[in-house]
């Protein structure tokens, strides 16, 4: 299958079609202000006309201390999808701070270049952009996720990004979570992320769907709920913090798997002070894994299947445990 054609399939899945809010874009860049000064931004994923992320550094270009703002999105093939206008052309924007007296950029101040190809992030014209950028920040295709990241490691790129929940368990990524080349950023795996949709998704979302599943209804206006988290290589507080461990381990409340060697810890707030060896704990952990105070060994399906056991779960008396990752505190 082409690129081209991969793309068109993954710009009409209605799980591409989510627009970032505002609020949750800013609760989680008032984090990162330090890594934003003297910087290239690069949204390549955005159209400026609908994207909050252009939005915000646009309006924030002088408090962030930004050198230069670089959008391109994919060009438009017909109404609704992604910008709801339709392009006959993709193109790229660029804004290096230039402001009219209002500080306020105008369509005047933001240089509008057009693009040869259709905005494809993998093109050669996005790629010779790409490589101008310090630091990406955008909310890529889901259904081109592994290939999007694939590409900030490739190029070398310090990246702050959206991306679904089950993504920390591809054998693409989880490898760069282990070695401290990926983690997850300040807002919470478990806080719900909303989305602004097209008109007529979120109509089809309300005859199809359930509320509170796949929509939910937040002041008479439909916002799509998806499983969507911050991955990230920017450097944050919290991160550093250690977590506080009080339990105490024994063999009743914590069993060992039948089918590897380490612990079962169901709840990461209970990861036992006195254990040095391996321990089974909920994906959620990386909302409080500190690099200077746990090791990551792995995860439950790529451990078993290094070890030929033909299983993808862990299991306790036969009964299979929800996705794990399996962790070591670091002797002091």
């Amino acid at each position: 299958m082409s690129a081209n054609r991969n793309l068109h399939q993954a710009k009409s899945n209605k799980k591409d079609e989510f627009y970032t809010q505002l609020v949750d874009i800013e609760n989680e860049l008032r984090h990162y202000t330090e890594h934003f000064r003297g910087k290239v931004v690069y949204c390549n994923c955005d159209d400026p006309r609908v994207s909050n992320f252009f939005h915000y550094f646009a309006y924030n270009f002088r408090v962030l201390g930004l050198k230069k703002l670089i959008t391109t999105c994919y060009k438009n093939q017909q109404m609704d999808m992604f910008s709801q206008h339709d392009a006959e052309k993709a193109i790229w924007l660029e804004y290096d701070g230039t402001e009219n007296e209002t500080g306020v950029p105008s369509v005047e101040d933001i240089g509008i270049h057009y693009l040869e190809g259709d905005g494809d992030f993998r093109s050669a014209e996005c790629i010779e952009l790409l490589k101008q950028a310090d630091i990406v920040v955008t909310n890529p295709p889901f259904s081109l996720f592994r290939e999007y990241v694939a590409q900030l490691i490739e190029y070398d790129k310090q990246f702050l990004i959206i991306g679904n929940k089950n993504a920390i368990t591809y054998k693409e990524l989880f490898p760069l979570i282990k070695e401290n080349k990926l983690w997850v950023g300040v807002t919470s795996m478990s806080r719900d992320m909303l989305f602004d949709l097209p008109e007529e998704y979120a109509q089809e979302l309300r005859e199809t769907k359930k509320e509170g599943s796949a929509y939910k209804i937040v002041d008479g206006v439909v916002k799509g709920r998806s499983q969507s988290m911050w991955f990230t290589n920017l450097d944050h507080k919290k991160r550093h913090e250690e977590l506080i461990l009080w339990k105490r381990y024994s063999p009743e409340e914590y069993p060992t798997y039948d089918n590897y060697n380490a612990i079962e810890v169901s709840k990461t707030a209970e990861i036992p002070m006195d254990w040095d060896g391996a321990m089974g704990v909920p994906i959620t952990f990386l909302n409080k894994h500190n690099p200077e105070q746990f090791e990551i060994v792995g995860l439950c399906w790529l451990l078993l299947r290094d070890m030929g056991a033909g299983e993808s779960m862990f299991k306790i008396n036969g009964k299979r445990k929800y996705r794990r990752i399996v962790i070591r505190q670091k002797k002091r």
